[in-house]
């Protein structure tokens, strides 16, 4: 190995999957082997029989939808609050300098603070739980595409300018194409942070969701349950980040070129 020698697609899929191996090996071993109670960590094997019985007996495709449509809905909305501020604090200093340091001071702000508030607003209904991921990715993404949108090459804006553009086709024209893909890019990140806000949002007043069944497994020392919940989140979240990533590369090829 060399410092930033980059490896063959085959050799990072190799590579990739000897780490899951390792790590269920290593599992399997403190599990099977007596080293850690199955009270406090269930094996493999009682993992994947918990999460059939979840899947055949107690509706569990059931929760998985309701907390895909919760992270989903919450993102997007996120999204379309975010991307049109961030470009404009971007593009505009003044409206940059209105808005950043209240977002800068939001986006420090913990998620899961806001529940206790967002139950007295919007009840324990599906908005409280929308609004808890809104509020988990809002200020994130306003702030990153600020900063790329900022970016922008002055170059590429004073030779529109020279060719006749007006401001606003300058945003529209030559700041928004130019900074798409990066501003795809944050969106794909900041989803992934949206997962680990719906948890939180379902662990209290909820009756569906993935984050309700690993509370309801918790009160019955079902760690087999929790693990398969914890497993599902994470493939799920995985298989978003492949289909972004995959979108962004049809979107824009040149920039993955």
């Amino acid at each position: 190995m060399r410092p930033l020698e980059p490896v063959s697609p085959w050799l990072r899929i190799v590579l990739g999957i000897a780490f899951f191996v390792v790590f269920v090996a290593g599992w399997s071993f403190a599990t099977f082997g007596g080293f850690v109670s199955k009270t406090f960590l269930a094996d493999p094997l009682t993992m994947v029989n918990d999460g059939w019985t979840l899947i055949a007996k107690f509706g569990f495709m059931t929760d998985i939808g309701m907390t895909i449509w919760r992270v989903v809905g919450g993102f997007i909305l996120a999204a379309l609050v975010a991307v049109p501020l961030g470009i404009l604090m971007g593009a505009y200093k003044p409206v940059e300098a209105f808005f950043e340091p209240f977002v800068s001071f939001a986006r420090y702000l913990p998620a899961s603070a806001f529940i206790p508030l967002l139950i007295l607003w919007a009840g324990i209904g599906e908005l409280q739980k929308l609004l808890v991921i809104f509020i988990g990715s809002v200020f994130q993404i306003v702030l990153m595409v600020a900063v790329a949108v900022g970016s922008t090459r002055r170059d590429l804006v004073e030779a529109a300018y020279t060719l006749g553009a007006r401001d606003a086709g300058i945003v529209r024209r030559v700041m928004m194409p130019a900074n798409a893909p990066e501003i795809a890019e944050i969106l794909r990140l900041v989803l992934g942070w949206a997962w680990t806000y719906v948890i939180v949002a379902e662990l209290i007043g909820s009756s569906s969701g993935i984050g309700h069944m690993i509370v309801d497994s918790q009160s019955l020392l079902a760690t087999g349950q929790i693990i398969f919940g914890i497993i599902v989140i994470g493939l799920i979240g995985l298989v978003s980040d492949f289909l972004f990533k995959a979108v962004n590369r049809t979107l824009f090829p040149w920039k993955f070129a």
